[in-house]
């Protein structure tokens, strides 16, 4: 991914971006060709010397059948168009402030059903809503063995990371301003996400000068 150094993110804080938006995509070569499957994934970072991911897919979907080597995962995060009506001249073009995280590994099939079983179990203690507390080790032995048989579970061992966030870095703090302003006043989230990750680096920006809650 080409990353501007101004728009590098930092390796804690792509570990971070990456758990609170970790809906990715992973790509890897299938019979000769990329192939790519949406799924969620567990971030293990304190495993291995670089971290894990640890994820599954549908049994009947053939990227696992040749899968080896290297693998790509792309983690999207919010993304919104910036319009050059918001500056302080017009005579400027639109742009798109986002941010992204690109993690690189070895993948590799779970084959034990214990480490199946236990990685099924720990995505939903993750993702499980704190009021629902549901679980798998509530479902029938036979249910259970159905599932595991149905999926499979991959590792990935992590080589290397790498984070983007394109927020208006390379424009003045007065700009930045604006566009912040303009973020909070939009309706969808992603706007106001990317408005408070502007906000947070500008504030630091200022090495402490200035009160974040006084930027707009």
């Amino acid at each position: 991914m080409y990353i501007p150094k101004h728009n590098l993110m930092k390796e804690n804080d792509v570990f971070d971006f990456i758990e609170n938006n970790s809906f990715g995509i992973l790509i890897s070569q299938n019979e000769g060709k990329l192939t790519g499957t949406h799924i969620p994934f567990l971030l293990k970072r304190n495993e291995g010397s670089k971290g894990k991911l640890v994820c599954h897919i549908a049994k009947a979907n053939p990227q696992w059948k040749d899968i080896s080597g290297e693998a790509l995962v792309i983690f999207p995060g919010p993304h919104k168009y910036i319009s050059p009506s918001w500056y302080e001249s017009g005579q400027a073009v639109p742009t798109w402030n986002y941010m992204s995280a690109h993690v690189y590994g070895n993948i590799k099939i779970i084959e034990d059903t214990e480490g199946r079983y236990n990685a099924v179990k720990e995505l939903v203690e993750l993702f499980e809503p704190e009021k629902e507390r549901y679980s798998i080790e509530n479902l029938k032995p036979e249910y259970l063995e159905g599932l595991l048989k149905g999926i499979v579970v991959f590792e990935i061992a992590i080589n290397s990371v790498e984070g983007k966030e394109k927020l208006s870095q390379n424009h003045s703090a007065e700009r930045q301003k604006r566009i912040i302003e303009n973020l909070f006043n939009e309706k969808d989230s992603d706007a106001k996400k990317i408005a408070d990750r502007m906000k947070q680096n500008l504030f630091s920006k200022m090495d402490g000068s200035s009160d974040p809650e006084n930027i707009p």
